[in-house]
């Protein structure tokens, strides 16, 4: 039976193998994998594939059937981020098991990881850490270090690297944390340097390096329900929605973690602050024009401290434009521009989840001529009637809040 070895070696140099990943390394007869990887173990007896595809791993392999013994060689932890991932789902699909068939057998050799060998170098534990890997991808790395107290990056050569990341931080109000950058790890250059945000935003690292940031300071504030007491709020001479329709509102959006969200007409900014709380990866935008709305939302943003906050100080639609898509929007008031407004929301997501909230009957009135206009497939319109207890002497007595229409939008027909 052929022996295939899928082999973790750590950060590529040979020190950081483990002794069973190098004593069969040391018996096979060729060695697979990146240029750089094979290069650093081949011995003369030793035939060299340079393939990193697993597709063009299987085919050498099936293309030389006299090599008994071989390894593939990943670099780190098989189990961390891997091309050993593709690779095992290659050969269960290929031979219809992970470990191959009778004729061949492929096994998996674990090695150090760079997240690993990284926090025993800093000193730290890591069980405890968010580990993102930004190859390749735009994840959103500041949401990522505001809600975790340590987080452990993977960085690329991109848009990801550290300068890059270290300034988004900076940028959004985070310079102040601190990070550990790794660059070149296990190497007789390895290099790791600690420094807050602002300071490493300044600094040039390797493409591929690795980062630890701390965070303990400035972490999102936690909170699982919606609802929060009116008295919590600065409200000043700004008309703000009240806590029970502001809950129900925020309930009807369908609020996730990750969303983008307009508040257009956000008042004193209750919903907004509801919304960013809700959405701690996400991105709220506090659209206002009046002034002292503007000085409201930027208090009551300080008290929550939700730096997921985006106030914009302009008109709807037009303030709307330059802004990031939207997942979801709450309309509180539109000035009179309600189509407007929809029409380029729909623009920007024609899947948007839009959320309206109507006193009067002519605001109903328009935003139902909206719904018919714009073709709205889901309609849930709701009116909510609000009582709160009011203490006159010895007595308690409901006073009513004036009746709020609620009405949900979402999924427009094909034809508009």
């Amino acid at each position: 039976m052929r022996k295939i070895y899928i082999i973790g070696i750590g950060m590529g140099n040979p020190d950081t193998v483990t002794v069973k990943g190098s004593a069969l390394i040391s018996v096979s007869q060729a060695l697979i994998g990146a240029k750089r990887m094979v290069d650093s173990f081949l011995s003369d007896n030793q035939q060299a594939a340079y393939a990193i595809a697993p597709e063009d791993i299987l085919a050498w392999i099936e293309e030389h059937a006299e090599i008994e013994q071989a390894s593939v060689l990943m670099s780190g932890d098989l189990g961390f981020f891997s091309g050993a991932k593709k690779l095992r789902s290659l050969i269960n699909e290929k031979y219809g098991s992970i470990h191959g068939n009778k004729e061949i057998h492929f096994e998996y050799i674990p090695g150090i990881s760079s997240l690993s060998y990284f926090s025993s170098a800093v000193g730290m534990a890591w069980e405890d850490a968010e580990i993102v890997s930004l190859h390749g991808r735009n994840d959103k790395d500041t949401a990522i270090v505001l809600n975790n107290p340590k987080t452990f990056f993977l960085t690329d050569g991109g848009n990801n690297r550290v300068k890059a990341i270290c300034r988004r931080l900076t940028d959004f109000g985070l310079g102040g944390v601190t990070v550990f950058a790794g660059e070149r790890l296990s190497y007789e250059d390895e290099r790791i340097t600690k420094g807050t945000a602002s300071q490493l935003a300044e600094r040039e690292f390797e493409p591929l390096s690795v980062m630890l940031v701390l965070n303990e300071e400035n972490l999102f504030p936690a909170k699982n329900t919606l609802g929060i007491g009116d008295e919590a709020f600065i409200r000043g001479n700004v008309p703000m929605t009240k806590e029970e329709v502001r809950t129900l509102t925020a309930s009807k959006l369908n609020l996730n973690k990750d969303d983008v969200v307009y508040d257009i007409g956000a008042g004193t900014g209750s919903v907004s602050i509801e919304m960013a709380l809700a959405c701690p990866y996400g991105a709220v935008y506090a659209v206002e024009t009046n002034p002292e709305g503007i000085q409201l939302i930027q208090q009551n943003k300080e008290i929550f401290n939700v730096k997921n906050l985006h106030i914009i100080n302009g008109m709807a639609p037009e303030a709307l434009q330059p802004l990031s898509v939207p997942d979801k929007a709450f309309i509180g008031g539109s000035k009179g521009n309600l189509q407007e407004i929809i029409e380029l929301l729909i623009t920007k997501n024609p899947k948007i989840r839009i959320v309206m909230n109507a006193v009067t009957l002519e605001s109903l009135g328009e935003a139902v001529a909206c719904i018919k206009k714009y073709g709205f497939q889901s309609v849930d319109i709701t009116q909510i009637n609000v009582s709160k207890a009011k203490t006159l002497g010895n007595y308690n007595l409901m006073m009513g809040q004036n009746p709020v229409y609620i009405i949900a939008v979402q999924e427009i027909s094909e034809a508009i």
